[in-house]
């Protein structure tokens, strides 16, 4: 049973309508910057180990894992067909709305790592997703998750559409904690934009993650 740490008022969407009519349109599009995008994949090339099981929960037609990487396996999940179709890093996927559903279709204990980049935002359950991920996870295993300040404002709950950077933070280790992951590392980096905006010293999307670790 997952330790709830939301009230219903916090869950609350301003668009109501069911997820999966939202996600049905393929978005083959990056909705983050290059600078963030290059420092995740940096960041999976530095904590996911050689022949892991990956899952990565929440996914697009793109995961963001180093080219060089070799894993086991990859995971994909989603809410359109299509975009996991094309997306080749992943061995395998399924779709599901972990808003209607949270229980996840995985064995216990056999998954090394999961990313969850860009989605957090979006969960009304967080609670019951994270003590999911805490039960598929074999110890020793972590979840990464990932976000910049960019969001699709009328599909986030009020915590997150009403919450600040540093609240984000906050909120997602505060959910990881309480299902029994470890002591939550918090990453918070300014991004150097890349091209001619970088040169000048102009900023990128701004990075964030919350690593945590099955003990």
């Amino acid at each position: 049973m997952a330790v709830q740490v939301l009230s219903e008022s916090q869950r609350r969407k301003w668009d109501s309508s069911e997820d999966q009519l939202f996600y049905a349109q393929p978005r083959f599009v990056q909705h983050l910057d290059g600078s963030f995008r290059q420092r995740l994949t940096q960041l999976y090339q530095d904590r996911i180990p050689a022949r892991a099981v990956v899952l990565d929960l929440m996914s697009s037609w793109v995961s963001h894992l180093p080219e060089a990487g070799v894993y086991e396996r990859v995971i994909g999940h989603g809410l359109n067909e299509q975009e996991l179709v094309a997306n080749k890093r992943l061995d395998s996927h399924w779709l599901q709305n972990l808003n209607l559903n949270q229980e996840i279709p995985l064995k216990s204990e056999s998954v090394d790592v999961t990313l969850i980049v860009a989605g957090w935002q979006y969960l009304q359950y967080p609670e019951a997703v994270a003590a999911e991920l805490l039960r598929i996870t074999r110890p020793g295993g972590m979840v990464i998750v990932s976000f910049s300040n960019r969001m699709f404002f009328t599909k986030a709950p009020q915590v997150w559409a009403d919450g600040s950077d540093k609240d984000h933070l906050s909120y997602v280790g505060e959910v990881l904690l309480a299902q029994g992951w470890s002591k939550p590392e918090f990453l918070a980096e300014q991004t150097r934009a890349q091209g001619l905006k970088g040169l000048v010293g102009g900023n990128g999307d701004p990075f964030f993650s919350v690593i945590a670790t099955k003990s």
